[in-house]
């Protein structure tokens, strides 16, 4: 290729990018109705901890807090995500909702875990005065309302997800790579298991007369958050790096190459998640010896069409295509288009 060449060649893909434009427009709704009911509740549980001066209602209004400022972090990271591919990232910026899922949990840590348990074991030491029930239990109330409704929205867009996928909810929970449902929905059932651990600490504390439950449902709620933290942290740090594809997509993957008979040998496929829908595929393939130029670009086509019927979520197709009499020196990498 000479120099002239050089502005015909293209730096950039876009694909990546507009599926997960695509697949993005629910997960924004979702996080939104999270980020306005967390936001409600966090002004509530502040006002209801001050009222009543319980540990666990300002360890929960701490939570939400949290919470609130974690959606507004997924919700930058669905914004950075959907831009264009840049010759210096050419298949877009779809990782960054996981570097943003990832930072998320680590302000969940941080803002609402340490807290938590921080002050429950503050006031434990010093020893708490709760009072102004009524307050509480009202708080609790409208925050377990506010908080189901966001709950649930968060379990019928997941249900959703996982019958387009044809796996059920707790297998599509494990495996998703969509990193912004699965915050919301363990934030969402993080906060209300809360909500259960703050009204049985107020409610023991009002019937015995003890000043030990409330602040030990404090540090509960500060250990349960640890606990969702730390699995987001650890599922979005592996996405974050570079995973590869789930086995079943990779079992798809290769029945899929396996069944063209002009490849000889399936030699290598390695994955790579480029973003929460989108996948990377690169094969080293040895192609049926006497095939000629256009055959093996009409078979590449035909190979990355049925991968992307297999696996819709295959954007990327990278064929290292070498024959049986060049196995010594492999060809070059033709890109499927």
């Amino acid at each position: 290729m000479g120099p002239s060449d050089a502005t015909s060649v293209a730096w950039t893909s876009p694909r990546s990018v507009e599926r997960s434009r695509g697949t993005a427009r629910a997960s924004r709704k979702t996080v939104m109705v999270a980020l306005a009911a967390n936001a409600a509740v966090a002004i509530a549980k502040v006002a209801g901890g001050v009222l009543s001066g319980s540990a666990a209602m300002l360890a929960e209004a701490a939570h939400s807090l949290a919470d609130t400022v974690n959606q507004g972090f997924l919700l930058v990271s669905i914004a950075m995500a959907s831009r264009d591919p840049t010759p210096e990232q050419p298949f877009g910026y779809g990782r960054l909702r996981f570097l943003w899922t990832f930072m998320a949990a680590v302000g969940m840590f941080l803002a609402g875990a340490a807290f938590a348990v921080g002050y429950g074991v503050y006031q434990l030491t010093t020893g708490p005065h709760t009072g102004a029930y009524v307050a509480a239990y009202v708080t609790l109330a409208f925050s377990a309302v506010a908080e189901g409704s966001s709950w649930i929205r968060a379990i019928r867009h997941t249900r959703s997800d996982a019958r387009e996928h044809a796996l059920p909810m707790l297998r599509y929970l494990r495996e998703s790579r969509d990193p912004n449902v699965k915050m919301v929905l363990f934030e969402d059932t993080a906060a209300m298991i809360g909500i259960v651990i703050a009204l049985a600490g107020i409610l023991f504390d009002q019937l015995t007369g003890s000043s030990v439950f409330d602040p030990a449902a404090s540090i509960a709620i500060g250990l349960l958050l640890i606990t969702v933290a730390i699995w987001m942290a650890h599922d979005t740090s592996e996405l974050l790096v570079g995973a590869s594809a789930r086995p079943d997509e990779r079992a798809a993957i290769e029945r899929t190459l396996d069944g063209f008979e002009q490849l000889d040998e399936v030699i290598e496929v390695l994955t790579m998640v480029l973003g929460p829908n989108s996948l990377l595929v690169a094969a080293r393939v040895d192609f049926a010896a006497g095939l000629g130029e256009d055959d093996v670009e009409n078979v590449s086509e035909q190979i990355e069409r049925r991968l992307r019927e297999a696996v819709p979520d295959v954007t990327e197709v990278f064929l290292d295509a070498t024959t049986s009499r060049a196995k010594a020196h492999p060809g070059s990498v033709t890109r499927a288009s």
